[in-house]
């Protein structure tokens, strides 16, 4: 590894509002804690949370950094007191609280993943807020198992299309809302049995004429309060509907429980940033363990939409809150 340097480039946010308030500065390089990695940041993910920190609605915890991003990947440059099992120059790809546009960031060690064989770095980038989030909440919470039925929102995105393959692998029937015939034709091509173009069909409906009337086990919602009765409506005996998101709105006036006892159902929902070192280690040994062979193998595709240089953060995070996107949209350092 070449020595590290004193200084570098990162984004910060000049305010709370939106993508003009993005910029470049020049930095003192962070120095990894016990337990602890300093990454080389070759590539970072653009998320949904990132544009909500900009606005002001998502600040990261307390004594993190203030420098957005939530998930890197690059060549370890530096080891914290501690570390184990992992080497300076190991390429590889980290959730972090954040901190992540950057040209170097700080990681846990035990969030740190290896670059599967059959991705490059950038793509590697884009994995750990997918599959971190989808592992947990799908699959931990959501307790989706073989033979059951999914219905994921905003099949398109980055979660969606990861959502749609993982729960594919595991042996369940996967439908999917998107908002044109471009992203539905994308969702079915991750593998969906069937999108549902919300835009022109009622989805709780169409749930109910695919399964015959049986509707889903699970329903992974990252749109909130709009789709609250929906989504009850959507989900068979015992079904369970994990809220991930509430990109439409996070408070339902009223809504009628009674389907909710009827029917035994589970309503639940998550974050993930919040959650401790610890917990966020059993996730990735879960990933680790039963998702990254399938990355290795290449049975898991990771679909890039846009890369953008750090200089560009206002262009990808404009591109992302115009939902036009399909996959994912990743920033990169140049180095």
């Amino acid at each position: 590894m070449p020595s590290i340097p004193t200084t570098m480039r990162q984004v910060r946010f000049n305010g709370a509002g939106g993508p003009e308030v993005i910029g470049i500065e020049t930095a003192p390089v962070p120095t990894p804690g016990p337990g602890q990695v300093l990454i080389e940041v070759v590539a970072a993910g653009v998320n949904r949370p990132d544009c909500q920190q900009r606005a002001g609605k998502y600040p990261p915890p307390p004594g993190a950094t203030e420098v957005p991003g939530l998930e890197v990947a690059g060549r370890i440059a530096a080891l914290g007191e501690g570390v184990t099992g992992l080497s300076v120059g190991d390429e590889v790809c980290a959730l972090v609280i954040s901190g992540g546009y950057a040209e170097y960031s700080v990681a846990d060690a035990a969030l740190c993943l290896p670059k599967p064989k059959p991705l490059s770095l950038v793509e590697a980038a884009g994995l750990p807020e997918n599959y971190y989030t989808v592992w947990t909440n799908v699959f931990e919470r959501g307790r989706l198992r073989q033979g059951e039925r999914i219905l994921i929102h905003g099949g398109s995105s980055g979660i969606g299309y990861t959502a749609i393959q993982l729960a594919k692998q595991f042996g369940a029937t996967v439908y999917a809302t998107a908002g044109s015939a471009e992203k539905c034709a994308f969702c079915e091509k991750m593998g969906a049995d069937a999108a549902i173009n919300y835009r022109e069909a009622d989805f709780s409906a169409e749930v109910k004429r695919l399964t015959d009337g049986a509707g889903v086990d699970v329903v992974l919602d990252m749109v909130g309060a709009p789709y609250l009765e929906r989504n009850l409506a959507s989900l068979a005996l015992e079904g369970r509907l994990v809220v991930i998101a509430f990109m439409q709105g996070f408070k339902a006036e009223s809504f009628n429980m009674t389907p909710v006892m009827i029917r035994r159902l589970t309503l639940t929902g998550s974050t993930l940033r919040p959650r401790t070192v610890a917990q966020k280690a059993a996730i990735a040994e879960g990933l680790r363990r039963e998702v990254w062979p399938l990355l290795e193998s290449g049975t898991l595709k990771t679909v890039i939409h846009a890369t953008f240089p750090l200089e560009e953060a206002r262009e990808a995070h404009a591109l992302m809150e115009s939902s036009a996107h399909l996959g994912k949209i990743m920033l990169v350092t140049g180095r």
